[in-house]
């Protein structure tokens, strides 16, 4: 199988930097990695990890990580995507925000939760523990490189276990950058990057780990799933989808226009929540699509193939794609629509979709600064259309009703919902980020991350006394008095 993936404040003891990175090529699951599973999950089996202590110096570590390095990180992103180095710092914001909430409620979640008991269950007291499974796998993505590695890896250190990370090979600059850090700040028993391709993902999963955290597509998430079946491995799967946007009449369309052209142009649409597609209302149709040109001429410019706040396609055979769909969308551009093979940049585009049961546009995820743009006679066609597809990563609604968007969340399923904007819900990190059906698998961000990369164990405790003998044989005629106390 070959995969492809579409804390204490004293400074860190010193590491062997080459320790803590294996680069491998496909020559067996051992191969892919410097320190054995086993190893790494000897730690937590001692109880090394429990304290608090020891989690709050894993963090401190990854904290001096991203200040230290800002700059490398930011010319990696910007190697790779061509991103914006406003859109690069997002990627640290991200991870600086997790870790700011993560270190201010780590002592509450730890806390053991206590529960009450039945009657017939007394003296006794019992309690669940969030204790850390072991070592688990991150396998990152290449939309956002160095966010959606050590985003997880927050969460997965919180919790108190190892972590091998596997970055993506489509942004080889931020992969190597990952690898050259890491064993800068972690000793490689804690957190190990391994590099390389498909080939070398699918050995790592061959290995035995207590969780595998991953980011990317449909496709690849299902032959992961596949492949942790084969250890009882449970996985956390982060895909994706098309996520529509629907647009009603009563929406105010100059900030609707400029929401949705932000969240389409943002990684040059390369953002598992973009707005996928818009369902339109006809009575709005003309004058959003006139709002929409003038946004995205506002944020790009006349000539947005030379904006510097455009980001570039990852790799020639994404571009190549794209601008095949493009193509075969001739004479339905609305607007942009304009291509630089050499930069592989691709203006943000709205092209009007005639028969969305068919077109091209219509069948996958995007992934790209297209936006496609289907009219709906009115909020009940695009509800039905939302529910005819897969159930999206994000679903949104630009409508003053609370009516409509009542209506929206009792009859359609998705990873999340915004009213009257886009994209935003995923930065907020004490909400759960995660999909439902084919958009994903399980959710982090916040305690749902700390929860995701822990086990909840059930423990109760009975003194010996009061050993009541009507519970053990002979049983006699007790049945009768067992029902009218048991019920």
């Amino acid at each position: 199988m070959s995969l492809g993936t579409s804390a204490s404040a004293s400074a860190p003891a010193p590491v062997d930097v080459s320790a803590g990175v294996a680069r491998a090529h496909g020559a067996g699951p051992s191969a892919a990695l410097a320190v054995p599973i086993s190893t790494m999950r000897a730690a937590v089996s001692r109880g090394d990890t429990r304290p608090r202590s020891w989690r709050t110096d894993q963090l401190n570590r990854l904290g001096r990580l991203l200040s230290e390095h800002e700059e490398e990180v930011m010319a990696a992103l910007a190697a790779d995507l061509g991103k914006p180095a406003t859109e690069a710092y997002f990627e640290l914001v991200a991870v600086r925000h997790e870790l700011a909430h993560t270190r201010r409620h780590l002592a509450g979640w730890m806390q053991p939760q206590r529960i009450g008991l039945p009657a017939w269950a007394q003296p006794a007291s019992a309690r669940v523990v969030c204790e850390p499974l072991g070592c688990v796998l991150i396998l990152g993505p290449w939309n956002y490189p160095f966010q959606l590695c050590l985003h997880p890896l927050v969460s997965a250190l919180a919790a108190g276990n190892m972590a091998v990370l596997k970055p993506s090979e489509h942004a080889p600059r931020t992969a190597e950058l990952i690898a050259r850090l890491i064993p800068r700040h972690f000793a490689p028993e804690t957190v190990q990057v391994v590099l390389g391709d498909g080939q070398v993902a699918a050995a790592l999963l061959e290995e035995r780990f207590d969780h595998i955290f991953f980011t990317g597509g449909e496709r690849v998430g299902s032959l992961v799933m596949t492949a942790a079946a084969q250890q009882l491995t449970p996985v956390t799967l982060e895909l994706g989808g098309k996520s529509p946007a629907i647009v009603l009449a009563d929406a105010d369309l100059e900030v609707t226009a400029r929401r949705l052209a932000w969240g389409k142009g943002l990684n040059a649409g390369q953002t598992c929540v973009a707005p996928d597609h818009l369902l339109v209302v006809p009575e709005i149709r003309e004058s959003l699509v006139a709002a929409l040109k003038r946004e995205f001429e506002r944020l790009y410019g006349r000539d947005p193939l030379t904006s510097p706040d455009l980001g570039a396609i990852v790799n020639e055979q994404r571009f190549g794609h794209l601008s095949g769909l493009l193509e075969g969308a001739a004479g339905r551009v609305l607007a942009g629509g304009q291509t630089d093979p050499g930069r592989r940049r691709i203006s943000p585009t709205l092209i009007a979709v005639e028969d969305p049961d068919h077109d091209p546009l219509m069948q996958e995820e995007l992934f790209g600064p297209l936006l496609p743009l289907v009219t709906v006679a009115d909020l009940e066609e695009a509800l039905q259309r939302v529910r005819l597809g897969a159930k999206p990563l994000a679903l949104y609604l630009f409508s003053r009703s609370r009516g409509a968007q009542e209506r929206l969340l009792a009859t359609t399923s998705s990873g999340s919902v915004a009213f009257n904007d886009v994209v935003v819900q995923a930065g907020i990190v004490n909400l759960p980020f995660g999909g439902v059906g084919a958009s994903g698998m399980g959710a982090y961000h916040g305690e749902t991350g700390f929860r995701t990369f822990s086990h909840r164990r059930s423990v109760v405790a009975r003194p010996f006394r009061f050993d009541l003998p009507f519970r053990y044989p002979p049983y006699g005629n007790r049945l009768a008095l067992l029902k009218r106390l048991l019920g």
